[in-house]
Formats: C-alpha cells, structure tokens, sequence
C-alpha cells in the first residue's frame, strides 16, 4: 500500500539530520483522487500513516479558480480555510501542512521536500541560480524567493507550466531560494536516487566543512550571562555553546555577519530571524545584567540567539528543549553560511519576507506547537 511506503520514506529522510531538523520538511503521496500530505507539527522522523492527512484533489484544483485579496493576511486566512475544507471525511482533527497546494500541483506520485545545509548552501548564496543551472541543468527549476503557501505554490505552477513547454518534461527538483528542495518522482526508489545525484553534485563543489570540534557548554563568563539572560522576557532555560566555528564567529562583529540574520523559514521560527550580537562585556561582573537588559531591550524583540563577542553563542527559549533547538538550527545556520562560500557567500532573506514569516499565523502555528511540545516533556 502506498502510504506505507510513503511512511517507510518520510521516515528515512526524517531521521538523517543531514536532510531534516527540528521536525522542518514534508513528503506526500497523490492518487486520481486523493493527496496523503504530512499533517503540519507532525514530525517526519517517527510518523505513523495517521499522521498525514487525506486531502480531496478536486476541491484542492478548485482553489485555483477562485480570486482571493490583495491583502496579505486576508488572503492567507482565506486560502487556509479552502484549504481546510478540501480536508476528507474523518480528517478534520488534522491540520494539513502549508506546502499542501504545492504538492498537489506537482505532475509525480510522491514528493519529498526537506531543507538540507548543504542544499541551502546553494539556495541561500549569492551564485545559487547560476550554479543550480551549471549543475542540474533542465532537470530542475529555480525559484527565487518568495512567500510561502498560496503565492510560493503559484509561483512554482507557472514556472513549471513555462518550463514544461520549453522542454516539453516535467523537472523532478524544484530549488527555493532561501528555502529548501522539493524531489518528485513515481517511485520511491527515484527520489532516492534524485537526493543522492543532488548531495554528491553538491559535495563535490564544497571548498571547506565547518569545523565544530572542541565543543563546550561551559566557559569562562558564560554562567553570569546566562542569568542575566534569563531574567529578560519571558526566557526559563538559557544554554551555552562553543566551538572552534563559534570562536571565529563572535570574534568581533564583522566576523558574525555571515550569520547574523536569517537563512530560511526554519531558522525564524526555532532560532529566531536576527540573533543579539553583544561587544565586550566590562570586566565587572555587577555592570552584566544592565548591559544584558540595554541590549535586548534595544533589540526588536526578544532574541533566541545572543552572541557575545569573544565568548560563545547562547540559545534562549520557553524550556530546555527549545533552548537546545535554537542552539540546533543556528549551528545549522553556521553550516549553510560555510557552504555559501563556494557560491559567492551568503545572501539572506530580505526584510519583507523575514516579517512575513514573523507575522504569518501558520508559522505562529508552527512555533505554538512546538512550545506545547516542549512543555509536554518536561
């Protein structure tokens, strides 16, 4: 039965950090009828067939027919409530994941979309178009940057409509800046095979890995900070990290940019979109809680990632669990940033969408979830 084996996939690619962290991607299986898609907040790595979520095809093609507002929040509230509504009988506990229209339009049986570092070492430069188009020619489509949900999905339909007829084939990878790779196939051992023809084109162009050795939680001014830190906002757990990657970092704020804003969706919504980076803390140990509360203050909103210089990376969250993931996917962060220095460094996402992302209520959705869980497991 095919949402076995798309049970046995999701899982395969869910459980290689390689491919997925913090729960991020999505895969999918389509019949004439019917589309079984990963229900949003539903981890890959351990989901069981009741986790993806039976969606009607011809309700979903329906949604294509209609005209929605200009408005932004307008149109992504009433998109989603299409969207629920092409939900089969029995379905309705479930939220589909956002990328639903997405791979509904995609002309394959399954699809896997995941948010590999070393993918978005390509998807996140400044060369990634170029090089995407040296690398895997008509096989794939590149699109730039956009909003996710309904404007991502049109976006991606009418690239693959145009590609479609001039090469007259259907491309099996779809590239997102700043975003990720969906591979679609009809089979699952050719999504296999497409991930491994991307991760080896890939590595063969890699200059440099990022250097991770020597990691330590505890170092030197790192305790008094985190106290500090953890009396700003509504902070419980405050985590500590360096390395020798970390170290080149934080040594002054020059060195930090490379990560000192936001690579994907994922890296907002579990390490937040523009980590605190904080100079020199004085040598009296009093003046730290009032340097530690100017500093976030004066930040737009309170930071998952604090940066000191010369010292090491903090990951802030609600319990120890999100604290950890925000340590997790900045250093996925710092992964991405060393693989853009083989395609012309590293280029961000753009204000406009960083706020979208921040603003957006799936994403909202996405972090609630994530919080309960974390809560759950205390």
């Amino acid at each position: 039965m095919s949402i076995d084996e798309l049970t046995t996939l999701s899982r395969y690619y869910g459980a290689d950090p390689e491919y997925v962290i913090a729960g991020g991607g999505n895969t999918s299986f389509k019949d004439a009828s019917t589309l079984y898609i990963k229900g949003s907040g539903t981890a890959l790595a351990d989901i069981q067939p009741q986790g993806f979520v039976r969606m009607d095809r011809q309700a979903l093609g329906r949604i294509w027919e209609k005209t929605y507002p200009v408005d932004a929040d307008e149109r992504e509230q009433a998109v989603l409530a299409d969207m629920m509504g092409a939900r089969k009988p029995g379905e309705e506990q479930k939220r589909p994941s956002v990328e639903t229209l997405l791979h509904d339009l995609l002309p394959f049986a399954y699809v896997v979309h995941t948010h590999p570092a070393l993918v978005n070492g390509l998807t996140c430069s400044r060369q990634g178009e170029g090089a995407a188009k040296a690398l895997f020619g008509d096989e794939a489509i590149w699109i730039e940057s956009t909003n996710p949900g309904y404007i991502l999905s049109g976006t991606v339909k009418a690239a693959m409509e145009a590609h479609s007829m001039r090469t007259g084939k259907n491309a099996p990878i779809i590239l997102l800046q700043n975003h990720g790779v969906f591979v679609s196939a009809d089979d699952v051992e050719s999504i296999k095979a497409i991930y491994r023809r991307i991760m080896d084109a890939l590595r063969q162009k890699i200059k440099r890995q990022a250097d991770f050795s020597d990691t330590v939680t505890s170092k030197g001014r790192s305790q008094e900070i985190a106290l500090a830190l953890a009396q700003q906002g509504q902070a419980t757990t405050v985590l500590f990290r360096w390395n020798r990657e970390i170290a080149a970092l934080v040594k002054d704020q020059a060195a930090f940019y490379p990560v000192s804003s936001a690579f994907t969706p994922d890296h907002i919504v579990y390490a937040g979109s523009d980590p605190l980076f904080i100079k020199t803390l004085p040598d009296d140990p009093e003046r730290i809680p009032t340097l530690i509360q100017e500093a976030v203050q004066a930040h737009t909103r309170m930071p998952k990632i604090v940066a000191v210089q010369e010292l090491g990376v903090f990951g802030i969250g609600t319990g120890e669990q999100a604290a950890a993931r925000a340590l997790e996917l900045f250093q996925d962060a710092i992964k991405v940033a060393v693989y853009t220095e083989s395609f012309g460094g590293p280029e961000f996402m753009t204000q406009d969408k960083i706020d979208f992302i921040n603003n957006w209520e799936v994403e909202r959705y996405r972090t609630r979830v994530s919080t309960e869980a974390d809560q759950g497991s205390k």
